[in-house]
């Protein structure tokens, strides 16, 4: 494990605070930066092809972006879900707080919350350290709940802490959680308040948003929501060395450290997985590091040829993404500009992305599904078509009208879903007696498949699906009447 350097441990260094335009990244072509425009062009057609649920794609080099693309109806000005990626943007907030001098790496996590602590905490707790925090090190043989509704100081102190803090690898939301509440603490504000002029305003990161836990304390190990382009600019910001425009947002030994195996996590050598772990940082093969988060959300930085890739996803094979990268991305990377070189056909290809549709006819049509009592609170489901390409499905859940626009052959943006996503929604009748609507919550990993099947009778099937999700998927089922709408 890596020592922090005592220059970083003492310092009271107040890094850069200034506020920047939210000028993006200047633009390149891929030729212009020493990459291979067929080579990109290789690695899009993978990523769409090859895997299933791709959202986002933005390759940066030497700082310029050279390759962009968004699956509609996911698009460059919607934000978006960051899971665990949001444990980087973390780690940086305490890199912060240490360089300013709120807190030291070797502080220990008790004394930040005395009040929450056990009646008589164990050695183990005792000795848990912040350091023990950022490596995922924090003698936990089972992760405490990281659950929005019950994560706490309290409830994270209370966890049993067999092994010796700095000994044990145990992936630990809740203790990303316990980085933030420390920030908090240590500073006065909320995380996303403190960040706003150290990191979001300066990188021009528009409109962050960071969910809380009951007690008002942002979840840390989740729950942040950002553009595709800022996850990018945050790796920048770590390949830089910490500088942006000439300033200094986070300290150089910080970088180092938080993006250098600090502790061992595994030996395969063919798993991005188990190649060690930073502060909040995974190690690579290829000398790569990253932050990601479930389905497929990564911020890639690959130091030795100087450039980012900034990925969203909803997807279940996460290391199928960086297969392809390494097998289609580092062809591609020269030290010198490259004569000639025709980017058309990546250009057309990044712009006509788009998620699957359901295939099938478009037909006028209008009904009324009514269902009986059930655990959703589904009442009913109707859906209005003039034969026009367009549909409107309409779900009444607990007395509450739903209105969703449905678009056949591409994705209609608009509609209200239980919960408060935005979504957009395709349609099609995929058979005479089946119609298909997928509704996609495009600032999430999220589709849900809608089928209605009817028979004869007059009985109708929905069945409705998510693309992916924790835990296990099924399929939910409802049987439902026609009526009159």
């Amino acid at each position: 494990m890596t020592k922090l350097p005592a220059a970083l441990l003492l310092s009271s260094l107040v890094l850069a605070n200034f506020s920047a335009s939210a000028d993006p990244f200047p633009r390149s072509s891929p030729e212009e930066q020493g990459v291979s425009s067929e080579q990109l062009l290789k690695l899009v057609t993978a990523l769409d092809t090859e895997i299933e649920g791709l959202h986002s794609v933005m390759v940066v080099r030497h700082g310029h972006v050279i390759a962009e693309g968004w699956w509609a109806p996911y698009a460059a000005e919607h934000n978006h879900v960051l899971y665990s990626l949001s444990k980087s943007f973390t780690s940086t907030a305490v890199g912060i707080a240490v360089a300013e001098g709120k807190l030291s790496i070797d502080d220990k996590v008790l004394s930040f919350f005395p009040d929450d602590a056990p009646v008589e905490p164990d050695r183990n707790l005792q000795q848990m350290r912040v350091r023990d925090l950022l490596t995922m090190t924090t003698g936990h043989q089972d992760e405490p709940s990281a659950a929005i509704d019950t994560v706490s100081p309290k409830s994270f102190l209370a966890s049993p802490v067999p092994h010796k803090p700095g000994t044990h690898f145990k992936y630990n939301t809740a203790a990303t959680f316990m980085l933030s509440a420390i920030v908090e603490k240590q500073t006065g504000e909320r995380l996303v308040d403190y960040l706003r002029p150290r990191l979001f305003e300066p990188l021009g990161i528009e409109n962050p948003q960071w969910d809380t836990n009951s007690q008002g304390i942002a979840l840390g190990g989740y729950g942040l929501r950002v553009r595709t382009e800022d996850i990018a600019k945050l790796g920048q910001l770590y390949l830089q060395q910490g500088e942006w425009k000439g300033h200094r947002l986070l300290n150089a030994d910080w970088v180092a450290l938080a993006t250098s195996r600090q502790v061992s996590n595994g030996s395969n050598p063919e798993s991005d997985w188990d190649q060690g772990y930073g502060f909040q940082f995974w190690q690579c093969r290829n000398g790569a590091y990253r932050g990601d988060g479930a389905f497929g959300q990564y911020c890639v930085v690959l130091p030795e040829q100087d450039a980012v890739v900034a990925i969203t996803s909803g997807l279940g094979n996460m290391q199928g993404v960086l297969d392809i990268l390494w097998k289609n991305l580092l062809p591609a990377f020269h030290a010198v500009p490259l004569e000639g070189g025709d980017p058309s056909g990546l250009n057309a290809k990044l712009a006509g992305l788009m998620l699957p549709v359901p295939e099938g006819e478009v037909l006028a049509s209008r009904g009324v599904v009514r269902f009986p009592e059930n655990e959703v609170m589904l009442e009913s489901v109707s859906w209005e078509s003039a034969g026009n390409g367009s549909l409107t499905l309409i779900s009444t859940v607990d007395g509450k009208e739903y209105r969703q626009p449905c678009a056949y052959g591409k994705w209609a943006i608009g509609g209200t879903q239980p919960g408060g996503e935005r979504t957009a929604a395709s349609f099609a009748w995929t058979k005479p007696t089946e119609l298909t609507v997928k509704i996609c919550a495009y600032e999430t990993p999220f589709i849900t498949t809608v089928r209605l099947r009817f028979d004869e009778a007059g009985s109708v099937e929905l069945v409705r699906e998510m693309n992916v999700g924790f835990g296990q998927q099924k399929a939910f089922k409802l049987t439902g009447t026609t009526g009159q709408n």
